[in-house]
């Protein structure tokens, strides 16, 4: 096994289970619970909240998780570990400061996020040239969802 693949086997032309594509997935899954009680208990917030745990911190960091895979050097360990840990702390000050009304924690969390998304964008450089579709997939996400941040920053202003 080499220093950047996760615990479990990785074969060309598959996608194993690394720890992007779990939590990605616990954040969709949380997400649908969110969904499916936003509306019975009236959270104000709760379609955004469901929206954002979907979309941004479950989708976005699977299709990264998956495409890092195909990178032609491993991704580093510790560039992982950057990774995942600004992801978290990032959405986690994007989400507590959007529910508690406080911008400024928005905004930290915002321009931790597009630091995270400069490194993930960096960590899988070789995709595009070896895997267009996959490369293609990875940038595009990166990309949108850096370019969403300024948006967010202003809504959360309001």
């Amino acid at each position: 096994m080499t220093a950047g693949q996760s615990d479990l086997t990785v074969r060309r032309g598959q996608i194993s289970i690394d720890r992007f594509t779990c939590l990605g997935t616990a954040c969709v899954v949380v997400g649908g619970l969110v969904a499916a009680v936003a509306r019975p208990l009236d959270l104000t917030k709760g379609s955004w909240l469901a929206a954002y745990l979907v979309l941004v911190c479950g989708v976005a960091l699977a299709v990264i998780g998956a495409a890092q895979q195909h990178t032609r050097e491993p991704v580093p360990p510790g560039v992982q570990h950057l990774q995942l840990t600004g992801w978290v702390v990032a959405n986690g000050l994007v989400i507590g400061g959007s529910l508690a009304e406080l911008p400024y924690v928005v905004d930290a969390g915002s321009l931790i996020l597009f630091t995270v998304l400069a490194l993930t964008a960096w960590a899988g450089r070789s995709l595009a040239r070896d895997f267009p579709l996959a490369g293609g997939a990875y940038l595009a996400t990166i990309f949108v969802l850096a370019s969403s941040i300024p948006v967010g920053i202003v809504l959360a202003h309001r």
